[in-house]
């Protein structure tokens, strides 16, 4: 593959992994703003935000609006609860990422890219755009973290269901992360104070966990 990283440093000192990996590799610095006709040419744009989460988030936001090739961030794992979905990341790596992950990453990146962009969800009002990592509440942009809009994207794609905090715990975060179930109740009551008066989408279900879009039922724990 074609990469183009933008960094301030050495990417086999932010991306070591990569070092191993013969994918032939452009280095600009972040505050370069890169043209489509530039960003066109490769693959995908990896930045590195290793150094400086800010400045990566505002290389990010410059190539988010004119350029369409996939962006990967890197990052440590400090830095992770500054991404939100406004940053238009199509993939997230750690600067510990081993040379197998850093190629399947690329890999499904490439046919992501190379396949039709997802549709929509949309449900009860919310329309997730997974392509450009918006949220939309009947119309208002909802400004959510990067598992918080994971979060929702699971829920609303599947209305009326109630998942266990176990399950979404594995949905959502993967079954390797190494939390407890309390971090789904923690994202689960900031989702619903940024969905305002319509809070009552995601439902409470004594005993069992959470449900997006349900009919009230006896068993729904209060708002």
């Amino acid at each position: 593959m074609q990469l183009l990283c933008l960094t301030d440093r050495d990417p086999a000192d932010s991306l070591p992994g990569l070092d191993l990996l013969p994918h032939e590799l452009r280095t600009s610095p972040l505050s370069l703003r890169v043209p489509e006709t530039m960003a066109s040419r490769f693959d995908a744009i990896l930045v590195d935000g290793t150094l400086d989460a800010r400045r990566a988030r505002t290389a990010c936001l410059s190539l988010a609006d004119a350029v369409q090739t996939p962006r990967v961030v890197v990052l440590p794992e400090l830095a992770l609860t500054a991404l939100t979905a406004e940053w238009g990341t199509s993939e997230l790596l750690l600067p510990t990422a081993s040379p197998a992950e850093i190629e399947l990453r690329l890999r499904l990146l490439e046919r992501s890219a190379s396949s039709s962009p997802p549709p929509a969800v949309q449900s009860a009002g919310v329309v997730i755009d997974e392509s450009n990592f918006t949220a939309r509440l009947f119309g208002r942009p909802l400004d959510l973290t990067y598992k918080e809009f994971e979060l929702l994207h699971f829920l609303a794609g599947h209305p009326g269901r109630v998942f266990t905090r176990e399950q979404l715990l594995s949905e959502v975060w993967g079954t390797d992360y190494f939390g407890g179930t309390r971090t789904v109740d923690v994202h689960v009551r900031r989702l619903r104070a940024k969905l305002g008066e319509h809070e009552g989408l995601i439902s409470t279900v004594r005993g069992v966990g959470y449900g997006f879009a349900r009919a009230r039922a006896e068993d729904d724990a209060p708002q």
